[in-house]
């Protein structure tokens, strides 16, 4: 377990894999902490430095008061990759992770040399539906919006097996101030513009049941990047790396290897 001290916030990381190794950094998303990434993790082709961490309002990160900017959620990743000395990541983003992949690599190049946007966009929803969750939230805690989110994460298949517990039980757990807080930060991007003036390898990853930010929104956002590539899991949610981690990292490992952030015959 490490905390980053950043100008008052304090974020949860962790590292694993070659301290040495090619760097790549997983974002999560909204309502989740780094251990969304576990079975990728331990699927990954060895001699990668592989970091994580939990944005500020999630897991055991500070929870300043809310609300965010998406520019505060991207300066805390920049300044936890200067303070490990980070350059040239890959940067894998979900959602609101996925965001901040997207602005960072426009912020800081040296930073991201090729980045990964799994099930998220340059804009998410409207202002109005995630004020609408803000208040849901405000009135009755996570509990009054987590079975529809259940029903936005996750395929059919997977709603039926026990381990969505767990995954209930993290979504409510997070602070209601992160929560909502990061809401805000996503009710206020936009990155179309943005976004498309990025220049970098870039690979679309989606689920084919993904209830917040569909196929065809993700594909959407990452032809804003020339020859970028685009993946669909089939019988997958908003959160691919849960229910199909052999697929997930195999689609990821490929890319790797593609852009040269390991060696091709890295087992």
């Amino acid at each position: 377990m490490h905390i980053a001290e950043l100008d008052g916030i304090r974020l949860h990381y962790r590292l694993d894999g070659d301290p040495n190794g090619a760097p790549i950094v997983f974002a999560n998303s909204l309502g989740t902490d780094l251990r969304l990434w576990d079975k990728v993790v331990e699927r990954l082709p060895k001699g990668l430095r592989i970091i994580r961490y939990d944005k500020r309002g999630h897991g055991l990160s500070s929870c300043p008061t809310g609300p965010y900017s998406m520019g505060a959620l991207i300066r805390d990743t920049e300044r936890l990759l200067d303070m490990l000395e980070v350059k040239d990541a890959m940067f894998v983003g979900l959602s609101i992770g996925g965001m901040i992949a997207q602005g960072l690599a426009v912020k800081r190049l040296d930073l991201v040399r090729a980045m990964v946007l799994s099930n998220t966009a340059a804009k998410i929803g409207q202002p109005t539906m995630w004020q609408d969750r803000i208040e849901a939230v405000r009135k009755g805690g996570i509990e009054a919006l987590a079975d529809a989110t259940m029903e936005r994460w996750f395929s059919r298949d997977f709603q039926s097996e026990s381990e969505i517990d767990l995954w209930r039980n993290m979504l409510t757990r997070q602070p209601a101030e992160g929560y909502t807080a990061c809401a805000a930060a996503i009710a206020g991007t936009d990155f179309y513009t943005p976004t498309s003036g990025l220049r970098l390898p870039t690979l679309g990853i989606a689920g084919s049941e993904d209830g917040a930010t569909p196929p065809d929104l993700v594909r959407e956002t990452v032809d804003l990047v020339p020859a970028s590539q685009f993946a669909l899991i089939r019988r997958a949610g908003h959160l691919p790396c849960v229910e199909k981690p052999d697929e997930y990292t195999e689609i990821l490992t490929r890319f790797l290897r593609e852009t040269g952030h390991i060696e091709a015959t890295d087992g």
